[in-house]
């Protein structure tokens, strides 16, 4: 019970879950079963339920369900999940999690103007969005100065046909 105490403060303090290899399989398994048909992309005529404490049981709403459903796809992929409400507003230690730098470079991003942010009190808060929408310009910034460094590079003659 530990492990699920953990893993669900993790998920609270909103870090990145990935499912440990020895779930891996069942994981697997799992996305297959409420993956649907594959082919056709649809979803089989079932209806998912949750068995309660007292063995009563809940209907999945479809929504939550197709949730789910991604959610399950995308750990067996090996990937980790993050479940951030829209509208939240993150401590500076959070947004530096999510971005995967240092608290203190944030702070430096924050005292720039390249991110915005408010003040409750003394602490700084960052929405959500922001940050997700600075994280996705960092990453076209960088996939675009990669094109660049490749296209150099080949320019000059770095790449040698033959080695492909």
């Amino acid at each position: 019970m530990t492990s699920a105490l953990h893993t669900e403060d993790l998920i609270r303090r909103m870090t990145p879950i990935s499912i440990p290899a020895s779930e891996h399989e069942g994981v697997v398994a799992l996305s297959k079963q409420i993956a649907g048909d594959a082919v056709t992309h649809k979803r089989p005529e079932q209806v998912c339920i949750i068995i309660g404490k007292g063995g009563d049981p809940t209907p999945i709403p479809d929504s939550v369900f197709f949730l789910f459903e991604r959610i399950v796809e995308v750990l067996a992929r090996g990937d980790a999940v993050t479940v951030v409400p829209v509208g939240k507003e993150l401590t500076t230690q959070q947004a530096a999690d999510m971005l995967n730098i240092s608290r203190q470079f944030l702070i430096r991003l924050l005292d720039e103007g390249k991110l915005p942010y408010s003040k409750t009190g003394k602490h700084r808060r960052l929405k959500i969005e922001d940050v997700v929408s600075y994280k996705e310009q960092r990453s076209q910034t960088r996939r675009a100065g990669l094109r660049e460094l490749s296209a150099l590079t080949q320019e000059f003659g770095g790449y040698d046909p033959e080695d492909k």
